[in-house]
């Protein structure tokens, strides 16, 4: 931003998962937009990666925009305050590199 604000946007899979009539087990994934800004921008650059699973502390919001063909578009997504990683650190000792 020109402010300086630093904006992290970011796709998250939430999945539900429950038995069927027939007693099956299933899982539905649901996929959330987020967004941070500033400091919490910044630490979910730094601490976060694809696959990770997280935790996020914030508020849903309806936006609205105009799409490419000028239609308007609408968007639920959390913005988050802070998060927790609650994936497992990597294990230094057999990084590839």
């Amino acid at each position: 931003f020109d402010n300086g604000n630093t904006l992290c946007r970011l796709s998250i899979a939430v999945n539900e998962y429950f038995k069927d009539k027939e007693g099956n087990n299933q899982k539905k994934t649901n996929w959330m937009k987020v967004a941070a800004w500033g400091k919490t921008a910044e630490k979910m650059v730094s601490f976060l990666s694809k696959g990770n699973r997280v935790a996020i502390n914030g508020k849903l919001v309806n936006r609205q925009y105009d799409g490419q063909n000028g239609q308007k578009r609408y968007v639920t997504e959390v913005h988050a305050y802070n998060f927790m990683n609650l994936s497992p650190a990597p294990d230094r000792d057999n990084l590839p590199f």
